[in-house]
């Protein structure tokens, strides 16, 4: 069994509970503990039951929590270089105990394995992750300016998704926002607009998968409902109404996903 839930997604905070019977970790950290803690609680789990945290990138989104975690509650620490380089640059990351990873190759925590593959965003090494546990498996990509076939390869034969849905391109192209600002969110090195995550999705759905949880909706450039909508007609275009699409949410935790 491979239980998922999505404690928070936004540009406020990231962080996505994963577990087994056996083994649970964090993808990300970047709510306070407290809310770690109490967001964890409303899932039936125990912060102390966690193991580790792996990050995805080293935006304060992702991370801000990485050190309280690790001094108050001993979870490991996993990151690859280019992540782990960016912090040692910040205040406060000094004294973290780095468990290194690197892209492209997998490790293991307890039973879950875990691979870091690359994806197209402004930092300097963000990674996706497949999370494997015996033949299930869960597919990572909450920032990505734009599919690769890397990305297409990894999340096919996925069980479940956690992708993208940052924006609704009218909405980014009508909003009173900088010039500059828009042209990074919708670069390639940005994030997935509503269509580009539908059309992701339906082109690696298969039979295996379920469930997708679309992450990371800007709340000036989209609305819930509009990115549910875009990812629907997306799968129903190519036949694929046996996957369940789900949202997630800044303030809350999402639905619990099984598998």
């Amino acid at each position: 069994m491979l239980k998922v839930c999505v404690l928070a997604s936004g540009s406020s905070a990231n962080c996505i509970y994963v577990a087994t019977p056996r083994t649970r970790i964090l993808i990300d950290a970047g709510l306070s503990g407290k809310e770690t803690t109490r967001r964890l609680g409303e899932t039936q789990a125990d912060l102390a039951e966690v193991q580790a945290v792996c990050l995805t990138h080293e935006h304060d989104d992702h991370r801000s929590c990485i050190r309280l975690l690790q001094r108050r509650h001993g979870l490991e620490v996993y990151a690859n270089s280019g992540t782990i380089e960016a912090l040692s640059r910040s205040n406060g990351f000094g004294d973290v105990r780095w468990n290194m990873f690197t892209t492209g190759v997998a490790f293991e925590i307890g039973d879950l394995a875990i691979e870091p593959f690359s994806v197209p965003h402004d930092s300097y090494e963000p990674v996706g992750f497949i999370v494997a546990s015996a033949d299930r498996r869960l597919g990572v990509v909450t920032d990505m300016g734009m599919p690769t076939e890397l990305i297409r390869e990894r999340l096919r034969s996925c069980n479940i998704v956690i992708v993208e849905a940052n924006h609704d391109e009218d909405m980014l192209r009508d909003a009173d926002r900088p010039w500059p600002l828009k042209q990074r969110i919708a670069g390639r090195q940005g994030h997935l607009s509503n269509v580009q995550a539908g059309e992701l999705i339906a082109d690696v759905a298969g039979p295996e998968l379920r469930t997708v949880f679309l992450a990371h909706l800007s709340m000036d450039c989209n609305r819930p409902e509009l990115a549910l909508k875009t990812v629907r007609r997306a799968l129903a275009k190519h036949g694929l109404t046996h996957v369940e699409v789900k949202l997630t949410y800044p303030d809350r935790i999402s639905e619990v996903a099984e598998v």
